[in-house]
């Protein structure tokens, strides 16, 4: 899956020694008694900190680097390195499939930092958190449509990003998906003889989702649906819509069969 890992900042060559002496200076203090064992460990340097969380990233220990990468908004809440840093911290979730603490991080980093430059890639991110939890076509798709809504935030807030090129591709799954879960009901529905609340699902499925692969299917079974409620002239419409769009396709051959055995005749198969 195509993922685009957020802009990192730079830090002097010698921060992974200084995170190391720091440890170390850290671990002589632990030693010295144990009245202050409860307490938070003392305050370390902004870049060993960020070089901690980066080295742990790098080394997929994703849930230490969140842990880092939070230290380092924790201990130096005003240093320009503390808003990358929450997004560090979101994105090293996700790498872990921690999707909920994840999006936790990305909420509160949107409301507090709307025009950050790094706000484009936390609606990108949180899309792919929502994304990576759609489930199957007969399942809920609460998390398909929190996916869509921020790829389209992608799309109508940063158009000129890179990440609004992945969300247009985003998005044409994520109909495809949503579609797909209507014709499931839809189906449900026509086998049940609900021939109304089939129509519904079919309908939404050709208005809501035009480019989506579903819709011959769609005209299909409406077809079948007016026919069963004996509205032809309905009927013979959606069949002739079907075989100006997808002339070729076997939907319309089903469309077509079916109205012939009924006595609707309808142009010749094309």
């Amino acid at each position: 899956m195509f993922r685009l890992i957020p802009m990192r900042l730079s830090f002097p060559a010698s921060a992974s020694k200084l995170a190391a002496v720091t440890v170390m200076v850290a671990l002589v203090a632990a030693c010295a008694g144990d009245k202050n064992k409860d307490a938070l460990p003392p305050d370390q340097p902004v870049n060993a900190l960020y070089a901690q969380g980066d080295d742990a990233l790098n080394g997929g220990n994703f849930k230490e680097a969140a842990k880092q990468f939070a230290e380092v908004e924790r201990q130096h809440p005003y240093s320009p390195w503390a808003t990358h840093a929450q997004i560090m911290e979101a994105y090293a979730y996700y790498l872990n499939m921690d999707y909920d603490e994840s999006i936790k991080v990305l909420d509160e980093f949107i409301e507090l930092h709307p025009g950050n430059t790094d706000t484009a890639y936390a609606y990108y991110l949180r899309g792919l958190c929502n994304y990576e939890r759609i489930s199957t076509v007969d399942r809920d798709q609460t998390a398909t449509r929190d996916a869509l809504k921020d790829f389209q935030a992608v799309l109508d807030r940063y158009p000129e990003t890179a990440y609004a090129k992945d969300a247009v591709l985003k998005i044409g799954l994520i109909n495809n998906q949503l579609a797909g879960s209507e014709m499931t009901v839809g189906r449900w529905y026509l086998g049940q003889h609900l021939y109304i609340a089939a129509i519904g699902r079919f309908r939404a499925v050709i208005d809501k989702y035009p480019t989506s692969a579903n819709v011959p299917e769609a005209l299909e079974r409406l077809v079948e649906c007016y026919v069963a409620l004996g509205i032809m002239d309905e009927a013979k419409k959606n069949a002739a819509v079907l075989g100006y769009n997808y002339p070729g396709s076997d939907w319309y051959a089903d469309a077509y069969d079916l109205l012939k055995s009924r006595g609707v005749l309808m142009d010749e198969k094309k």
